[in-house]
């Protein structure tokens, strides 16, 4: 334990006696305006010193400052145990759990980019007719009384206001109105007469507007004052409309720039009047535009909302995808799913004889045709009715069931075609910056959007209205791409990222808001980052340290670590045997003085060793012609009975493949329904010689909150039937179930066997408090009599699995063979019922790896393909070693392991590697590379290899 002399608060974050969990009365002393990295072992209690203690404190001491209704409710706050915490800044945690369930919320909203582009839009936005493509302008009296005054000398100008279209008899009416107010002129069915002698010139039906006045143009007071009135008189009565009739005087070379081409008229000689329209509303061509607002622009406001999806961006309608399955087909042979058969084939016979007048490519598969040829497939033309229309008649015959069965068999969810899923309201689309509308903006890569805005032409004007959003927009755009992210759009989902991308979001949008004196507190932020963007994500926080902060990251990474100002090494093992700070002081202290596990690993002393030989395939699963999302028609191989790592930058394809094609195409080969596969043509090769596939991401392991790892593993079952079978609990009739917290009957109650109730905060986030019932044991006092060698049932889910193996090794041998794969895959510190919700994605994940190693060491496993999504995140060196292991032990039964994955010291372990890229988005989705490690390194066309040079 470290001895601390007095530190000035300013300077220092010092904490004593810090005992949460398994933290032994640690004191540490943190500098300000340092980046610190705290890193050991997973389960040594860096997440408990960094989240549960600093954070918490830091949490805690903000909500002191608030209201007295808040602060009601703090005598059931947990304060952190410890025993001081002094010098403590706001803080401000950036965790891997930060993923969003609304689906409205976007990274443009998330990184409140897309705030400053609704304001962009309606301060210097052009509304551009999609008639005429002018630009709508709304015009006052005293622009339009300008704009005729500015007109040459001489010039004759007749001044009118429009009514429009009217039947005779309110013609007649209408005339004797005008006698009355005393007009002589009118202009009727386009010719002017005199008011006295209209009824000769009367239709069935007529266009009327009254002359309100008609003057030559001259410099005189007395005219600008005429001309004023006029305008302001046909405005009036012309409901906001007026237009003017000019006649300009001959041999006049000026030009009055009109934008119906007044001047071009004037120029070749022909001196005919000219109709110039004004109006006081904002319209043209007939339409009335909404004007420009910040709320125009919001789908998350009713008034900017797309009307057709109320700004979700998606729809239950006709899904292309199912009706159009396999994309590599040609409409020749059938890619159409529902025009096949006898009946519902001649809609497809139709396009076929079509194709010779139209010159449609019926041989050509779809994933191949223009957008042109899409279009004419979906609207038809007069030689065949498309699909839209073919929809349309299944829907008007929905009466027959038949119909009914065939329209719910293609009916899903899809994109808005209103608002193309920017779920805004279509009209917003009309208002453009630099030629492009806020959807042409949302719908690019965030790269693109960089090259957009830095080519980006304003008039001065315009620059100085929009000067300080520009910077905002452009300085948060520039983060986004500092920290790896440049291939995504600002239209994503929030909902749709991995845990890595939302915390780079969080961070970019962290550095955006330019907070200065503040504690940052990340959870290891270079997850699912390739080492090539890893030096960008460096850069990023030191300028957050930089601006005045103080940057504490919960962090393995080996070059993360060289660059911090400080190291905290907390261990030297995990669970009971951490929560000691083992080391603290810079990274050239650590590999010079350090003596734990971290400094053993980066000096080598330990190292993960790179295997003697290479695993040979024994078969091999191709996916040919892989083209969804980004990825450009690839075929790639995967040997079988091997270990297999797919690497490449953020965004080069790698998910894409694994879990939208490769992963629901084998499920539903094996007997799997639900999955919605990714565009490609075939799976083929060695399918007979595996049984199924599993995908294991980092996905909670529970919905509940009751979920917990003995009962994923399914050994809690035995330990149930374990107390039961004791003298007591047969005394008193007491089952299996009554040793269960998710059923009635020897639960607590109150907490419904959650060990905690929560307690809503209205406008602040909800309050989680322990039990007072059963004081968080979460079974009735009662049930907790029943004991099993002096130790209870609460007593039980409370051991760590390291404890557990011990006790049940002696006491219960079955039971320890369950548990025993939490312990080979490093989870050894876990708590038996440690709820799922305190578990990171790396942990959760791991405990899906311990489910499977238990059922594949079983006699009935079966040769099964195992996905693993960054099975790393959260590992420490020596972990990885022990995950390592799990792995080989999979692959020693006979299955096949695919990893997606970034970490040097497991890609220089795989059997095969294939690398993806080059760069992220629409620089990627193609194979760079494909073959062993000590192939890799001396490719050069790979980024991954030249990471991995320092490693072979």
């Amino acid at each position: 334990m470290l001895t601390t002399t007095a530190h000035s608060p300013k300077h220092f974050i010092t904490i004593k006696g810090a005992r949460l969990h398994n933290l032994k009365n640690i004191d540490l002393v943190l500098p300000h305006r340092k980046l610190i990295v705290i890193t050991g072992l997973s389960g040594s209690g860096k997440s408990t010193l960094a989240f549960d203690t600093l954070y918490a404190e830091g949490q805690r001491r903000y909500i002191e400052s608030l209201s007295a209704y808040a602060r009601q409710f703090l005598g059931k706050i947990d304060k952190p145990e410890v025993d001081s915490i002094h010098g403590i800044a706001p803080a401000i945690a950036i965790s891997q759990k930060v993923k969003s369930s609304n689906p409205r919320s976007t990274v443009g909203t998330t990184t409140e980019i897309y705030d400053y582009l609704k304001l962009l839009f309606a301060r210097i936005g052009r509304t551009i007719s999609p008639i005429s493509g002018q630009e709508v302008r709304r015009h006052t009296p005293e622009s339009i009384a300008q704009e005729l005054l500015s007109l040459p000398q001489g010039t004759r100008v007749m001044v009118f206001a429009p009514f429009g279209q009217m039947p005779k008899e309110a013609l007649e009416q209408r005339i004797q109105i005008l006698r009355h107010q005393g007009y002589s002129r009118i202009r009727l069915n386009g010719e002017v007469i005199r008011l006295d002698g209209a009824e000769a010139h009367m239709k069935e039906m007529n266009d009327l507007a009254v002359v309100i006045d008609r003057f030559a143009i001259d410099t005189s007071e007395e005219l600008q004052n005429r001309a004023h009135e006029a305008v302001r008189n046909a405005i009036g009565e012309g409901r906001q409309q007026c237009f003017a009739e000019v006649q300009f005087p001959e041999g006049e070379n000026g030009k009055w720039k009109m934008e119906n081409g007044a001047g071009d008229a004037m120029a070749s000689g022909d001196l005919s009047p000219v109709t110039r329209h004004f109006s006081t509303a904002f319209e043209a061509d007939g339409i009335r535009f909404e004007e420009p607002s910040v709320n125009l622009f919001s789908f998350n406001n009713p008034f900017g909302a797309c009307k057709k999806c109320e700004g979700y961006g998606n729809v239950i309608g006709i899904d292309p995808d199912l009706v159009i399955p396999n994309k590599g087909l040609s409409i020749y042979e059938d890619a159409v799913a529902c025009w096949k058969g006898e009946s519902m084939g001649q809609y497809r016979n139709a396009l076929v004889r079509a194709s010779r007048e139209n010159g449609f490519p019926i041989h050509r598969p779809i994933h191949e045709l223009t957008e042109e040829q899409v279009q004419l497939l979906w609207n038809g033309d007069r030689y065949f009715d498309g699909l839209h229309s073919f929809f349309k008649m299944l829907e008007e015959n929905s009466y027959k069931i038949q119909y009914r069965v065939m329209l719910s068999r293609y009916r899903g969810k899809t994109v808005c075609p209103e608002c193309r899923g920017t779920k805004l309201r279509k009209d917003a689309n009309y208002v453009k910056v630099g030629g492009r509308s806020i959807s042409d903006l949302v719908l690019m890569p965030i790269s693109e959007l960089a090259e957009f805005f830095a080519k980006l032409e304003l008039t001065e004007t315009e620059q100085e209205i929009s000067k300080r959003l520009m910077r905002e927009i452009i300085t948060r755009i520039g983060y986004l791409q500092d920290v790896g992210l440049g291939y995504l759009m600002l239209n994503r989902e929030s909902n749709t990222l991995s845990g890595g991308e939302s915390q780079r979001i969080h961070l970019a949008g962290s550095l955006g808001s330019s907070l200065v004196g503040s504690m940052y507190i990340l959870d290891e932020p270079s997850i699912g980052l390739h080492p090539r963007d890893t030096e960008r994500l460096i850069g990023i926080l030191k300028k957050l340290r930089d601006l005045g902060n103080t940057v504490i990251v919960v962090e393995h990474d080996e070059d993360i670590m060289r660059n911090a100002d400080l190291i905290v090494d907390i261990g030297p093992e995990a669970g009971v045997h951490g929560g000691e700070v083992v080391f603290r002081g810079t990274q050239e202290e650590l590999i010079t003085k350090g003596t734990s596990l971290t400094a053993k690993y980066l000096t080598g002393q330990l190292e993960i060793p790179v295997p003697k030989k290479r695993r040979p395939a024994r078969g091999e699963i191709k996916v040919v012609g892989a083209r969804q999302h980004d990825l450009k028609n690839i075929t790639v191989g995967f040997p079988l009975k091997c270990l297999t790592v797919i690497t490449g930058v953020s965004g080069s394809g790698k998910t894409t493949l694994m879990q939208e094609i490769l992963y629901p195409a084998l499920k539903r080969h094996y007997g799997g329904f639900g999955l919605r596969v990714g565009q490609h043509d075939r799976i083929e090769g060695n399918l007979d010689r595996l049984s199924d596939v599993e995908f294991v991401d980092q996905d909670p392991i529970g919905r509940s909150t009751r979920s917990n790892p003995v009962t994923y593993i399914k050994a809690y079952d035995d330990i149930r039937n374990l107390f039961a079978d004791q003298k007591m609990a047969k005394l008193r009739g007491y089952q299996p179930k009554h040793f269960s917290f998710n059923v009635a009957g020897g639960r607590c109650e109150v907490c419904e066997g959650e060990g905690t109730v929560k307690i809503e905060m209205q406008f602040m986030a909800d309050i989680i408090m322990k039990c007072e019932a059963c004081e968080g044991k979460r079974f009735k006092e009662e049930v907790l009599e029943v004991t099993f060698e002096e130790r209870t049932i609460n007593d039980i889910l409370c051991m760590t699995v390291d404890e557990a193996m011990d006790f049940f090794t002696v006491h219960a041998p079955r039971i320890a063979s369950k548990i025993k794969p939490l312990q080979d895959v490093g989870l050894g510190y876990v708590q038996l019922g440690q709820s799922s919700s305190t578990l990171s994605g790396g942990e959760a994940q791991r405990i899906k790896l311990a489910s499977f190693l238990g059922k594949a060491g079983s006699t009935t496993s079966k040769p099964t393909l195992f996905i693993f999504d960054e099975p790393t995140t959260g590992l420490h060196f020596h972990d990885i070693h022990r995950l390592l292991g799990a792995f080989n032990a999979l692959l020693d039964q006979g299955h096949t392991i695919i990893l997606v994955e970034h970490h040097p010291d497991v890609i220089k372990c795989a059997d095969h590697v294939i690398d993806l890229g080059p760069e992220g988005g629409k620089g990627g989705g193609t194979v760079v590379f494909e073959g062993t490690p000590e192939k890799l390194v001396k490719c050069e066309a790979s980024l991954t290899g030249k990471a991995m040079r320092g490693k072979l």
